[in-house]
């Protein structure tokens, strides 16, 4: 059995599997994609009318917290500030959050409270670019890019002031809210500066930038259990591929890591009204297993309206995922790679001295399992726990009217029901004589 990579302080991470990722914050009242700042170069002028209209009256997160648990996540991870420099928090070192806005109250106090009873584990994202603030270099990641005044500007933009503030934040959301599970930062690019429009080249940031090392050494120092990612450009708990699935293991630093994989419902984080290309339930569960298969986690996001609610399109999304992983979780929850080989079509997980086959396609009649012949004492369908036939198809053995033809040596044969089960992906669970088999 390979050997699953953890994180030692927090072993909870490659047990829970599934969370999720939640962007919100005053670019989901443009309904356009949280980079809309970025995108149409808004000036922090025209970008104010979004921070005056800021009122979501409906936001409560303890319905969060229940669509959440309802789709099978354990951990839930939010925006407490994005590029766009707007804070969700009552922060001391800034005017721009979410107190000041038409809604007058700290956000983050009752999200906080309602994973806590909802028994999930509570994230922060935090950015460490901002747009806002005026000691942050305009880069080619940055809104006024194109600005012709952008060199000026930075002429008087103090580096060393901004990495105090985003310390400053830090700690505030690290030593105000109680125990923080997960700490998500976004993002460095120290070799990537980008150039505007003018030509005009920039440099980029990186750990120096975000003063990182020391950073990270606050960050242990305060919350000793937290879970890190890694974009600080330093070395953090697990890796991050966004918007694609690892063909397999990750490696950093020439060791493999534990990962989790950042998803979009429909290729926007934040709140995108007309953005109507929504992946399917089945599509969600098929990518959830697939990372599992690899060793990795999924973080899947949904991006609530400017009201603070999560619209009906995510929640049918979110439902679909808990409908099947209702009855499927066992083959998720503190599972992982597999050491053997999946026929086509079909992704396997492992816990213990239980192995789970995701069927992507259904197969006619058999399924051919390469070397589990002699290995397996029991297999049933996951979803109802009815018995899944087994038979061993000898080498030799010729093809005839009736009988298939003999498959290679160690191969184990299931015969599968014709009708396929009425679920997003099949699973069938087989039941292994002996743990340390492979």
């Amino acid at each position: 059995m390979p050997e699953q990579v953890h994180i030692d302080h927090a072993p909870w991470f490659t047990e829970d599997r599934f969370g999720m990722f939640v962007h919100w914050g005053l670019y989901s009242l443009a309904a356009r994609h949280e980079w809309v700042k970025y995108r149409e170069e808004i000036s922090t002028a025209g970008y104010q009318k979004y921070f005056d209209h800021f009122d979501p009256d409906l936001y409560d997160p303890r319905e969060w917290a229940a669509a959440a648990k309802k789709a099978g996540m354990k951990y839930v991870v939010l925006t407490t500030k994005h590029h766009d420099g707007f804070c969700l928090w009552d922060s001391a070192l800034t005017d721009y959050k979410a107190s000041n806005t038409p809604y007058g109250k700290d956000l983050l106090a009752p999200y906080v409270a309602a994973l806590r009873e909802a028994g999930l584990k509570v994230g922060f994202y935090h950015s460490v670019i901002d747009w806002h603030h005026p000691d942050f270099a305009i880069d080619g990641n940055h809104s006024e890019r194109n600005n012709p005044a952008a060199a000026e500007l930075n002429k008087t933009r103090d580096g060393a002031k901004y990495r105090e503030y985003l310390h400053g934040q830090v700690r505030e959301l690290l030593s105000n809210y109680g125990q923080i599970d997960y700490l998500f930062f976004d993002f460095s690019y120290p070799t990537v500066g980008g150039t505007a429009s003018a030509g005009t080249k920039f440099p980029g940031k990186g750990r120096k930038d975000w003063g990182s090392e020391e950073l990270m050494g606050m960050i242990r120092e305060l919350q000793p259990g937290i879970v890190v990612n890694d974009r600080l450009d330093y070395p953090g708990d697990f890796v991050t591929p966004e918007q694609y699935q690892p063909a397999g293991a990750m490696f950093s630093g020439g060791k493999e890591v534990p990962w989790e994989a950042c998803q979009t419902l429909n290729g926007s984080w934040g709140y995108d009204r007309d953005n109507l290309d929504y992946k399917s339930a089945d599509l969600l569960v098929r990518m959830l297993i697939d990372g599992v298969s690899k060793g990795g986690n999924l973080l899947l996001n949904v991006g609530p309206t400017a009201r603070g609610e999560i619209d009906s399109r995510a929640h049918d999304a979110l439902d679909g995922m808990g409908e099947w992983m209702r009855v499927h979780s066992r083959s998720i929850y503190g599972a992982g790679a597999a050491d053997a080989l999946a026929p086509l079509d079909a992704r396997y997980t492992r816990r213990g001295n239980r192995l789970y086959l995701h069927l992507f396609a259904w197969p006619f009649q058999f399924v051919h399992l390469p070397g589990l012949a002699g290995k397996v004492k029991y297999a049933q369908l996951l979803n109802d726990a009815s018995e899944v036939a087994m038979m061993v198809l000898e080498p030799g053995q010729e093809a005839g009217h009736m009988t298939p033809a003999g498959q290679d040596a160690g191969t184990l044969t299931l015969k599968l029901p014709v009708q396929r089960p009425n679920v997003a992906v099949p699973v069938i669970e087989l039941f292994l004589n002996d743990e340390s088999d492979f």
